[in-house]
């Protein structure tokens, strides 16, 4: 089985009761996961409410369309799947809130009154006829000073035990930026959540696992590469190779790696590379990457090995 973080779950996988944290440091990542987050709660019939704060209100349904947002904005707003955001929003299965109207209804923040809001949403919600309701919150605001906001790691623990004791039919995602919180700060958040979310995989047979890097931009691959599943690692690749001007595959993860799998890291002229493009293999083990140097691979141009250490 490919190594795994512990406590971090696909987007995709998440379910009723999941109360999970996003920590990201790039505006891709934080996307990739949101936008699918949205999309399979309206597909599911499931009522998505969205707490904005970096993002203006007005401007979410666009950027998870892939838009910068704006007056300007031509709709539809789609994904690549063809979702439309703003038709989710007009359609009312797509809410959007600012934090200001969330969390200082009363003037300042209370954890509290912000539960017992949360509670009325996903009871009307309810009501309403949807089967379940997802809650994605930025948490920037809490860093602002605001009255009340120094409580915000108590909101959050009092929060996950409301998911962890109650049969609730609702799910949420609180989002933190790691270039604004510290990690002293993010280790303390975490503790107040069931654990982390990340994006989708782009592979996962059960031996090898394919996820997406966002900084660099690029994959990671866990567990075993070798023959049975090369030919679906090299489909991944190219595609993920076709995004990004520097590649980088951190393999860190890999458990092993046979004479297929190999050559398929070795082979940085394969379709979707192409001349030109900067490939880094990040976090190889000392026998791979003597592997990799004795394949004549640092040869080519663009091309380097970061060995991992320790």
């Amino acid at each position: 089985m490919p190594a795994t973080d512990a406590h971090s779950k696909a987007v995709g996988s998440m379910e009723l009761g999941d109360h999970l944290c996003l920590f990201f440091d790039s505006d891709a990542e934080r996307r990739s996961v949101m936008a699918a987050y949205v999309r399979d709660g309206v597909r599911a019939g499931q009522k998505v409410i969205y707490i904005s704060d970096a993002v203006p209100a007005r401007d979410v349904a666009a950027w998870l369309g892939g838009r910068d947002g704006g007056p300007d904005t031509v709709r539809p707003l789609q994904d690549d799947t063809g979702f439309d955001f703003a038709d989710a929003v007009d359609a009312g299965h797509f809410a959007v809130r600012t934090a200001e109207e969330t969390f200082l209804a009363s003037g300042r923040f209370d954890p509290d009154e912000s539960l017992e809001l949360m509670a009325t949403e996903i009871d009307l919600a309810l009501v309403q006829g949807y089967s379940g309701v997802r809650i994605a919150g930025e948490a920037r605001f809490s860093l602002r000073r605001w009255p009340g906001t120094e409580r915000h790691g108590d909101f959050e623990r009092m929060l996950d035990q409301v998911f962890m004791t109650t049969d609730l039919k609702a799910m949420a995602i609180c989002q933190f930026d790691r270039r604004w919180f510290d990690e002293v700060r993010l280790a303390e958040l975490e503790a107040g959540h069931m654990g982390r979310v990340r994006a989708n995989d782009h592979y996962d047979d059960g031996a090898l696992r394919i996820s997406p890097t966002f900084t660099p931009p690029g994959a990671a691959l866990a567990g075993a590469l070798d023959a049975a599943n090369v030919p679906a690692a090299e489909k991944v690749l190219a595609s993920v190779a076709s995004t990004a001007g520097l590649l980088c595959l951190d393999v860190r993860g890999l458990t092993g790696c046979d004479e297929a799998g190999l050559r398929l890291l070795a082979d940085a002229d394969r379709p979707g590379f192409g001349t030109g493009r900067g490939l880094l293999l990040r976090g190889a083990a000392p026998a791979l990457a003597g592997r990799l140097r004795e394949s004549g691979l640092l040869a080519r141009s663009g091309v380097s090995i970061e060995e991992r250490t320790g």
